[in-house]
């Protein structure tokens, strides 16, 4: 069989490899340029590839093509293969072909790293030979191709469930739907929706379907969407201050890294996956108290002069910014801006008018910021890099004030994605010292 993988970033090269280990006939083809690091994986292993480039002939004589989630549907080429019927797929649906694990998927528009990342440890920590892969870390089909785990852990945005088939999770958790993404789903908000049901597309009633019972978004297509698997809703009435409490248990987040009540809510999923896999409550309040706060989600990068810094790059929505500005209790400086999603900032205006001390706009163009938040008369300054931001929000604060990056944007105007985002402003942060 002859496998094209079109884009070469993690899960491109990753599938590269887990094709050749099957002794597939495999090539890699990306319009952009491929980053070093993949370039010499490829080369290492023979594997060949274009860049700056697609060949058409070389795509259309596929007998499947393994897709970047980062190219839409819609593109001439990836519509050429559909008409043509050959297969076009994620390199999720690609890698659960040949892995003999147990999958838990993990989407929603936003928690997905913290509550991957946690559901991960919690497992990890009760016992089980388990991988955390998809959006995080090293991909699936990588994972799978070096060493096949009994359990993955997945964390998949809509674009990855866009391009599966067969996949199936033995527990599939939906922990919120809010407006994503809506420029690659034809503004529809209906259409982004229907994108994250399909976790659940091929379930079984020995699965579990774990979703947000307070989300009115999950709630409204609940019957139509969801499969015969298992439903078990996580909400509010379980939480109770610092407690969270499940099954005549309690666990309490009080020690924990876990700030705010969006975190709360992942721990609430996280805790229900370790029950379900057999987990004593002792070993999962223990694992509560030893997860570290995941890279870029609300994560505290220094304190200066009395202000505290925090790295929230991964905040490219506005319900994400909302719970990161509900959990602050002092004063903000807010960094917010870059490539706009079609965002409709009006949920965050109170918050904003009663937790947001000055604004500080990181992008290239912030017009749509500024119209937005203007009428709260709140001092307002535009940059055009993370060191820029980092140096006006800092004349900005005081001593007990919070500096948040939490962009409510994508980062791709000025950055290559939210990892190098977050990176710099933590570095730009720490030549503040």
């Amino acid at each position: 069989m002859r496998v094209v993988i079109l884009g070469s970033g993690e899960s491109g090269v990753g599938a590269a490899i887990l094709a050749q280990k099957q002794e597939f006939t495999v090539f890699v083809s990306d319009r952009g340029n491929i980053q070093e690091k993949y370039k010499a994986e490829l080369e290492s292993r023979g594997i060949p590839y274009e860049e700056g480039r697609h060949t058409e002939e070389k795509i259309l004589s596929a007998d499947e093509v393994v897709k970047s989630p980062g190219i839409p549907d819609t593109v001439p080429l990836v519509q050429q293969l559909l008409r043509q019927g050959t297969p076009v797929i994620s390199e999720i649906e690609f890698a659960a072909r040949y892995s003999r694990g147990t999958f838990i998927g993990i989407t929603g528009s936003n928690g997905k790293t913290t509550t991957s990342t946690l559901s991960w440890h919690l497992l990890k920590g009760g016992g089980l030979d388990v991988t955390l892969a998809g959006n995080v870390g090293r991909s699936f089909a990588w994972q799978v191709a070096e060493a096949d785990t009994p359990y993955y852990v997945l964390e998949l945005s809509s674009f990855q469930l866009d391009g599966i088939r067969a996949f199936r999770p033995k527990v599939a958790m939906l922990l919120n739907i809010t407006p994503d993404h809506l420029d690659r789903y034809d503004y529809k908000f209906e259409n982004y929706i229907r994108s994250k049901f399909r976790i659940g597309l091929n379930q079984e009633p020995s699965d579990h379907f774990l979703y947000n019972g307070d989300d009115p978004n999950i709630g409204q297509y609940l019957e139509e969407l969801a499969g015969p698997a298992q439903r078990i809703a996580i909400d509010r009435e379980q939480i109770e201050g610092s407690l969270l409490k499940i099954d005549n248990h309690q666990y309490d987040l009080a020690p924990t890294a876990l700030r705010g009540r969006h975190n709360a809510m992942n721990a609430l999923f996280a805790i229900r996956l370790a029950r379900l896999f057999g987990i004593d409550p002792e070993v999962i309040q223990a694992g509560l108290e030893s997860f570290e706060a995941v890279e870029h989600r609300l994560e505290r990068v220094a304190i200066i002069d009395g202000v505290e810094y925090i790295n929230d790059s991964k905040a490219t929505n506005v319900d994400a910014v909302f719970y990161a500005l509900e959990a602050m209790e002092r004063p903000v400086i807010w960094v917010v801006g870059g490539q706009d999603k079609g965002n409709d900032y009006e949920p965050l205006l109170p918050l904003v008018r009663d937790k947001v001390k000055g604004i500080v706009c990181m992008g290239v163009d912030n017009s749509k910021i500024i119209a937005a938040f203007g009428a709260l008369d709140k001092p307002t300054v535009e940059t055009g890099s993370a060191s820029e931001a980092v140096q006006a929000a800092a004349e900005m604060s005081g001593e007990g004030d919070i500096v948040l990056l939490s962009p409510a944007c994508a980062s791709f105007d000025l950055f290559k994605n939210y990892v190098e985002r977050g990176r710099l402003f933590k570095q730009a942060v720490l030549e503040l010292q």
